[in-house]
């Protein structure tokens, strides 16, 4: 794996999944790897996928109300998320124990399948996860360049993701994922009883931490490392919450090495 992989153009495939409509890209070969993203860099194949790739059958799903997916009325809340990634794993015909990875807001909600249907999994990867404690900042109260600003300690990559908010549709969009983001987690902005449930997850886990966070702090990964057994905790040098962005290939290394090594053990 090398630092100047190039994410291909792949293509998202809408699925419907009991009765929802999901935008999914799916790239690679091997064991399957459901990659839940956080609260944006979504519409397209990222190189953190296609690094993934290298080693996995990855499949890319776009949350309700994110990216390309429609918003649906019956996802009210994460409890309604894990029920959906339930149906979409059935739908994807996933039946023995697969990898999950989630970044950030899709933290949370791997966090709270793994607790949910801790059988299902063969692994957990959980990236700067959010769902422990409050940002430190008010994400919702940002311009988008503050936004940026804030996520990323290195823009050498910032170009993979940027976007241009004057242009009216790209607003309207990020509006709009914003508002399911809001409609999630705006009150309360973590999940008060995930601590004590955190002790559910069975399945070897990796949480991946950033050197600097300065959306959610670096506590919450030191947190979800204490509280799930047997997790063990990673930090990528020079990252920031943007971690999966600003080193795809060393986040991506770091995951397949940890993924092999849970296929080694007895």
């Amino acid at each position: 794996m090398t630092s100047t992989i190039e994410a291909p153009d792949v293509q998202a495939e809408m699925v419907d999944v009991a009765g929802a409509q999901v935008a999914v890209r799916r790239r690679g070969s091997g064991r399957p790897l459901v990659y839940l993203h956080g609260a944006g860099f979504t519409g397209k194949w990222l190189r953190v996928h296609e690094a993934l790739a290298a080693g996995a059958d990855v499949i890319a799903p776009e949350h309700p109300g994110f990216g390309a997916s429609p918003d649906s009325e019956d996802i009210e809340g994460f409890d309604d998320l894990v029920l959906h990634y339930d149906d979409l794993r059935a739908r994807f015909g996933i039946e023995q124990p697969f990898d999950l990875v989630g970044y950030s807001l899709g933290g949370w909600i791997a966090a709270a399948y793994a607790v949910t249907y801790p059988d299902r999994l063969r692994s957990l990867t959980l990236i700067v996860p959010a769902g422990l404690a409050p940002p430190v900042v008010d994400f919702f109260a940002m311009e988008p360049e503050q936004i940026f600003m804030t996520l990323f300690n290195d823009l050498a990559n910032v170009g993979e993701v940027m976007v241009d908010p004057n242009d009216i549709d790209v607003a309207v969009h990020m509006y709009e994922e914003a508002s399911t983001a809001a409609k999630l987690a705006w009150n309360p902005r973590y999940d008060r009883k995930l601590p004590r449930r955190l002790r559910r997850v069975t399945c070897p886990t990796m949480i991946v931490g950033a050197e600097n966070d300065r959306l959610l702090g670096d506590e919450p990964c030191d947190l979800y490392t204490a509280l799930i057994a047997g997790a063990t905790l990673v930090r990528i040098p020079g990252t920031g919450h943007a971690l999966p962005i600003e080193q795809p290939e060393a986040a991506a290394q770091a995951i397949l090495d940890f993924q092999e090594e849970v296929g080694r053990s007895p």
